[in-house]
């Protein structure tokens, strides 16, 4: 209720501040499991990108940001998972994997952390586990002006134009036999090429 009731308000003053513009939304299906893979290059990327799509998203943060006075609880209270960094986290995969099961839609950064403006890096194999194991569709989004908007270290935002543009969506098959640990590989990598074309023509 908490995400339903900020979001419209949320949403009023993106476009005021960052004139932030959606290109392709339609591409985010209206209905059933769908995992949104994107860039990240601020932390204004989870707002931003939620406030473009017609669907409620969860998201996986990292886990310290949960234990934030009153971030932490806001968060939570807006469809956030907690995930671990510095190494893999099966419990954050699962709680992923819950989420599209459900039929539900979930936002997941695959390069892992924050990176320079323009950049688009390698995915954690992760992000393919989740495509190729749910079977959900598979939404690539490419952000761009949050980078300048807010870099690291910044406190506040400056008002940058911000364009959120999203793909048509890819599917990914269950893989067979021992190639499990290849076909994930396979399938980020899929993810990241898609978002790089995204940005080439944002």
């Amino acid at each position: 209720m908490l995400y339903a009731f900020l979001k419209p308000i949320v949403v009023a003053l993106m476009r005021l501040y960052f004139r932030v513009e959606a290109r392709g939304a339609a591409h985010v299906p209206p209905a059933g499991p769908v995992l949104l893979v994107a860039n990240h290059v601020s932390v204004l990327d989870p707002p931003l990108i939620g406030g473009m799509t017609r669907r409620a998203l969860c998201f996986l943060a990292k886990e310290e940001l949960f234990r934030v006075p009153v971030l932490g609880w806001l968060i939570a209270h807006l469809n956030a998972r907690p995930v671990r960094r510095d190494n893999a986290d099966p419990r954050a995969l699962k709680d992923a994997l819950r989420v599209l099961q459900a039929g539900e839609a979930l936002l997941v950064f695959p390069e892992g952390t924050r990176g320079p403006e323009g950049s688009v890096r390698e995915a954690k194999p992760g992000a393919g586990l989740l495509a190729v194991a749910s079977g959900a569709a598979v939404v690539p989004v490419y952000i761009r002006g949050t980078g300048r908007a807010l870099p690291r270290g910044s406190v506040w935002p400056r008002p940058v134009k911000v364009v959120v543009t999203f793909g048509p969506a890819l599917t990914f098959k269950a893989p067979t036999g021992e190639a499990r640990r290849e076909t994930y590989r396979a399938a980020a990598d899929d993810m990241m090429r898609a978002i790089r074309e995204l940005r080439d023509v944002a």
